[in-house]
């Protein structure tokens, strides 16, 4: 089975002195350290203003499953944005050129991840790394 590493880098001269923080995880299944999640989705969508969807559907096959989620916005205009959604509950902003990586809990067919376009038309790339089942998405 393949394994996946994700990593970041964050610095900043916010501070007098500079700060730096590197880390990385190799992505285990749930509750063991067993590397190799076995699925892989991805994808994009052009999301335009006022637009809501279900970026991806929870289903009862992945409760107590490993999943994590990266999105990105591509947009070049900083000023556009969608708002991240979770069971109701709104995670975030992501503004042109931000991204994210998140575990995914979908734990019940409520947990969808849902984006939403406030301004402009946003293009939005996301992969989903999960264990064992395969997720729906929206179709473009």
């Amino acid at each position: 089975m393949a394994t996946t590493t994700a990593a970041v880098t964050l610095s900043s001269d916010l501070m007098q002195d500079a700060l730096s923080v590197n880390t990385n995880t190799t992505l285990m299944k749930a509750g063991t350290t067993a590397d190799g999640l076995d699925q892989i989705r991805m994808g994009y969508n052009k999301v335009p203003t006022g637009t809501s969807f279900d970026l991806l559907d929870a289903t009862t096959a992945g409760i107590d499953k490993a999943a994590k989620v990266l999105i990105a916005n591509d947009s070049e205009d900083e000023t556009y944005y969608v708002t991240i959604v979770i069971d109701g509950k709104t995670i975030g902003r992501l503004y042109g050129g931000d991204w994210m990586f998140i575990p995914w809990n979908q734990d019940d067919a409520t947990h969808d991840l849902e984006i939403t376009a406030t301004t402009g038309t946003n293009t939005i790339t996301w992969m989903a790394i999960h264990e064992g089942e395969t997720l729906a998405t929206q179709a473009d």
